[in-house]
């Protein structure tokens, strides 16, 4: 405003000059001079009027900003530059007197052009009064600037932040908030107060530090958050933060800087989103692929153990049927103690190489299970016994059932082994002694549990439980305890195979499993087995002691593509006092019994065979030969005679490495089966 008041100056002194003592030459001069200078000034209308407001000069920029000419203008009331409600409200007569008592009058408002549109104007009315003793008012200096794209824009700003105040006030899912330079709240939205359950006069003014965890502010999380804020111009991050009542949720936050022109701060800019929900499935998503990975590196070594175990099995029941004819045969000669001792020493090897084999089938899901229906508190009670003298006596074994206990479906020998594998683990966990409790209850899986545990669908269950006293285990140790091989015992002293053994047969069983364990405070690993709604049938027992022989001539088909394997089975059968009819390959047996024999009593093939497989023979077989009897023999089912985990219907089958005694028993049993009078 400076330069305006010069040139009001300068009309004023304008004006009064030629009254001064001077040469009429001189004055007249001085005045065109200075209307030369006022008509160079086209963005400002600069004038005067009378004291009654009647316009009685005019200058090149009044005529480009008001429309008017000098000559339609002067003489004429300057009220006409107001808008009709202006002067309706008497706001010419208004500035006039408020300049003349001030001398002067600053305004800001609306003027109508010769055309009738309108500008927004910024206008200053400077008195001009007599030189006299009194300084009477004789006239007014009027400078009028056209301020409308100033004013449009000023405008245009209060509507944006009008906008945006509504917006922040309308986002509920947000907290948006300000901070000063210091951290401490400045503004307040409806989605902070929402999600962080302060109301804005309890929270304005406090420092933003209240939000974070009581972990975060140890480690000076929020200040790291404004000094990156600060130094980068924004900061990211997520974790977790405080509400006003003390419940925490996940956090999704951006903090901005906010500088002035200078590039100074004066503040930051805050948002915060709630992503609980988001956070949880993201851990549940992780969680889902962890489990995947384990999975698929269980599938990857289930392929490899299945792909060895039926070769390793084929040898195994060559090298212990031998040692059991060579143990046999050798009773009652010179220095037999001491064969004795070393066959025997043989056997125990090559039975713990079959284990092995076993264990590595259990934990793949590729053994052959028979599920039988099975009441736990019976089994509970008859396997106390049986446990306590395998653990010793420093282990304290206790056994519990239910009242109302539902049955289960699963393989009894199995469960007793895996069972018998955690009581063994759990003694090894209490070197000093210690309790051991395997108890079994019913439970219900809703979908909360089912959602924590994708691989156990809705239903009912019952648990398994078995409970030690022990060192309890890491948390590093409690993540790798299923996973194959993986040990904590010394070198030497455990395959790692045990728990792996137990999850695989759990989980072939429909089942799943669940370890709870803290250091120091032992182990809890729960089984959980679905119901069984069917009737409960008596289980077989079978003796691996008798070894049958045949009273009438019968004929065996046996099928078995390892050439050593085949001619041990065909020798022990013979003597065993059947007849023996060996084939090398699925095909050549469907030769046989389409051709050359004409009675065969007896199928007895491998499953695993190049070709035609043993499943495959024993259709055609019955096709060929209706009612004939099949047994079938395998070191590796792979889906051939065991779906979902359990054997076909109908399918006997005899899982290698076969003992004499218990190949005897069943093939006699197959074959009473076909004759109930022999």
């Amino acid at each position: 405003m400076e330069p305006m008041r010069i040139l009001l100056r300068w009309v004023c002194l304008g004006a009064r000059d030629p009254l001064e003592p001077q040469s009429k030459l001189a004055g007249v001069a001085d005045a065109w001079r200075l209307q030369l200078l006022i008509d160079s000034i086209v963005d400002y209308a600069i004038y005067m009027i009378d004291v009654d407001g009647t316009v009685r000069s005019w200058n090149a920029g009044a005529e480009r900003l008001k429309g008017y000419s000098a000559d339609e203008i002067i003489g004429k009331p300057f009220s006409l530059f107001y808008s009709p409600e202006d002067r309706a409200k008497g706001l010419p007569q208004t500035a006039l007197r408020i300049a003349a008592e001030t001398g002067r009058l600053s305004s800001e408002g609306w003027r109508v052009r010769k055309d009738g549109s309108r500008f927004w104007a910024l206008v200053v009315i400077d008195a001009i009064r007599d030189r006299d003793e009194q300084g009477q008012v004789i006239g007014f200096a009027k400078v009028t600037r056209d301020i409308t794209e100033r004013q449009q824009a000023h405008n245009e700003l209060l509507e944006s932040e009008r906008r945006y105040r509504r917006l922040i006030e309308a986002v509920v899912d947000y907290a948006i908030f300000q901070l000063d330079p210091a951290g401490n709240v400045t503004t307040w939205n409806p989605g902070a107060q929402r999600i962080k359950g302060f109301d804005p006069d309890e929270i304005i003014g406090q420092h933003f530090s209240r939000f974070y965890t009581p972990e975060d502010i140890q480690l000076g999380v929020p200040k790291l958050a404004l000094a990156e804020a600060a130094k980068q111009g924004r900061f990211e991050a997520e974790g977790w933060r405080m509400r006003k009542d003390g419940s925490r949720f996940w956090a999704s936050v951006v903090i901005d800087r906010i500088t002035d022109e200078a590039g100074e701060l004066v503040g930051f800019a805050k948002v915060t989103r709630d992503v609980t929900e988001r956070k949880q499935a993201q851990d549940e998503l992780q969680r889902v692929q962890q489990q995947l990975a384990a999975s698929q590196k269980l599938e990857a070594v289930g392929q490899l153990s299945g792909g060895i175990a039926h070769d390793f099995n084929n040898l195994l029941m060559i090298v212990l049927g031998n040692l059991e004819t060579a143990e046999r045969n050798s009773r009652g000669l010179a220095n037999s103690m001491n064969l004795q001792r070393a066959l025997a020493n043989a056997k125990r090897g090559a039975q713990r190489a079959a284990a092995l084999t076993s264990r590595l089938l259990a934990f793949s899901r590729r053994q052959a299970l028979d599920p039988r229906p099975i009441n736990l508190n019976n089994f509970l009670n008859g396997l106390q016994e049986f446990l306590q003298r395998t653990l010793g006596e420093r282990i304290e074994v206790q056994t519990v059932g239910s009242a109302g206990l539902w049955s289960i479906e699963a393989d009894t020998n199995h469960l007793e082994s895996a069972i018998i594998n955690l009581g063994i683990n759990a003694r090894d966990a209490m070197p000093d002694g210690g309790k051991l409790t395997v108890e079994a209850v019913n439970v219900l899986a809703d979908e909360d549990y089912c959602r924590l545990n994708p691989e156990l669908s809705p239903g009912q269950y019952v648990i398994v439980c078995v409970t030690d006293t022990g060192t309890g285990m890491t948390a590093d140790v409690l993540n790798h305890a299923f996973e194959p091989f993986f040990t904590t015992k010394e070198l030497g002293q455990g395959t790692g195979l045990g728990l792996s053994q137990v999850y695989g047969f759990v989980k072939q069983s429909g089942g799943h499993v669940r370890i709870y364990s803290e250091v120091g405070q032992g182990t809890s690993i729960r089984m959980y087995f679905p119901r069984y709604h069917g009737d409960a049938r008596p289980i077989d027992s079978e003796s691996d002691e008798l070894r049958p022989e045949c009273e009438k001539l019968e004929t065996i088909l046996v099928v078995e593509d390892d050439a050593d394997l085949r001619a041990y089975v065909s020798e022990l059968l013979r003597d065993l006092n059947y007849r023996v009819v060996p084939a090398s390959s699925a095909q050549a047996a469907l030769t046989i019994l389409l051709q050359e024999e004409p009675k065969v009593d007896l199928l007895l093939t491998d499953v695993v065979m190049p070709g035609i497989n043993g499943r495959e023979l024993g259709r055609r077989a019955q096709q060929i030969r209706p009612g004939i009897k099949i047994l079938y023999m395998t070191g590796y089912s792979r889906n051939a005679v065991v779906h979902q985990g359990r054997l076909d219907e109908g399918v006997e089958l005899l899982e290698k490495p076969i003992s004499q005694a218990k190949l005897a028993l069943r093939v006699r049993e197959m074959l009473d089966r076909l004759d109930p009078d022999s």
